[in-house]
């Protein structure tokens, strides 16, 4: 009688697995077309179904597995497609907007450029305090705060005042310096958008209102932004988003790139 209850649960052992074999190939040819028709997500998920439902599936997991390489292979192709044609357009885009600004860069040690406001550059601006604004190759934006004078004040920060009352106002510079030209006390203090209060944002989003500049140190010395300051914090804001923007993307490019070099790899040492 025992033989015949083992014999029994073995048949039925034997034939639950037979079962489950099959539904797990049947998730396996479904991720498999999913896979074939370009829908990479249903086929991911399905693959991964087989490993939740039916774990003791083991040469078919092994087969998802397989699948699933190729899934992401194919996957990560696609998507390098897709931002190589975005980075295509962002660059052409910028080929037709960077020839409105000066890039200033010194390839001798400088790795990475600046560009600002042909109306703000050094040599256009002698004895003058204003606000500049750059930003480098890579979108990274940045004010800088100049004042000239007969004495020091010592400044360390601005304050930006619209004509209602509303203002922005930076901390204090952690990039500041000074120096002296034929008795002209010149003190700069470098703003990185972030760390700048919102200042930067604030002059780029009144560029038609009277602004008011204090810079703020042991003295307190006041000026009005001109038309021109105010025109070049909106246009280097915009460039700098669109640098920044096709920084982005090339760095999801190379990553793409990483793992496909890393399916690859992983593919080649299953065949082999």
């Amino acid at each position: 009688m025992k033989k015949v209850i083992m014999l029994i649960a073995a048949s039925c052992l034997f034939a639950s697995c037979g079962n489950m074999e099959k539904k797990a190939a049947a998730k396996l040819a479904e991720a498999r077309a999913a896979y074939e028709a370009g829908n990479y997500s249903m086929a991911k998920r399905q693959i991964d179904s087989i490993k939740i439902l039916y774990p003791k599936a083991y040469d078919v997991r092994r087969e998802g597995i397989y699948l699933m390489q190729d899934v992401e292979l194919a996957e990560q192709k696609k998507t390098v497609a897709y931002l190589d044609s975005v980075l295509n357009k962002k660059q052409e885009e910028l080929e037709a907007l960077k020839g409105k600004f000066v890039l200033e860069k010194d390839t001798a040690y400088q790795r990475i450029g600046h560009y600002l406001a042909p109306a703000q550059v050094i040599e256009r601006n002698l004895h003058r305090s204003y606000l500049r604004f750059q930003t480098d190759e890579t979108g990274q934006l940045s004010m800088t705060s100049i004042y000239c004078g007969r004495s020091n004040i010592h400044h360390t920060s601005v304050k930006v005042t619209a004509p209602d009352g509303s203002f922005a106002e930076t901390p204090a510079s952690r990039d500041s310096y000074e120096t002296t030209d034929l008795g002209e006390r010149i003190e700069k203090a470098d703003y990185k958008l972030g760390e700048d209060g919102g200042v930067i944002g604030f002059v780029a989003a009144h560029p038609d209102k009277n602004l008011r500049v204090d810079y703020r140190g042991d003295r307190t010395f006041t000026t009005n932004m001109m038309p021109v300051d105010r025109k070049a914090a909106v246009d280097v804001y915009d460039l700098a988003r669109l640098l920044s923007s096709i920084t982005e993307v090339k760095k999801d490019v190379e990553e793409a790139r990483l793992k496909i070099q890393f399916v690859e790899k992983k593919i080649s040492e299953r065949k082999q």
